[in-house]
């Protein structure tokens, strides 16, 4: 076992710049087969979570723009009776 791995120190050392790649390229493939459940199961997570945020925020701005729209009457109202004036005996 200590041989082989001495000789594969040995070969890597001699190997080509293409060959080096190659080999990295080889151990990321490997690395993405082996996790590839475990992120996907994490990308998602990652999903449900922006969309919940963004289902979250979408609910948001709609309950206040419809808050925004009551306001916007109750402005209109108080306009009406600031432009009619005060209620007094003579006027009413």
């Amino acid at each position: 076992m200590a041989a082989e791995g001495v000789e594969e120190v040995a070969s890597k050392e001699q190997l080509t710049a293409a060959q080096k790649q190659l080999l990295r390229k080889r151990q990321d493939l490997d690395y993405w087969k082996k996790n590839a459940q475990k992120i996907r199961s994490r990308n998602r997570i990652t999903g449900l979570a922006i969309g919940a945020f963004v289902i979250g925020m979408f609910s948001y701005t709609i309950l206040s723009v419809k808050q925004e729209r009551i306001m916007e009457d109750i402005d209109n109202e108080a306009k009406i009776n600031y432009i009619r004036g005060p209620r007094t005996g003579t006027n009413s």
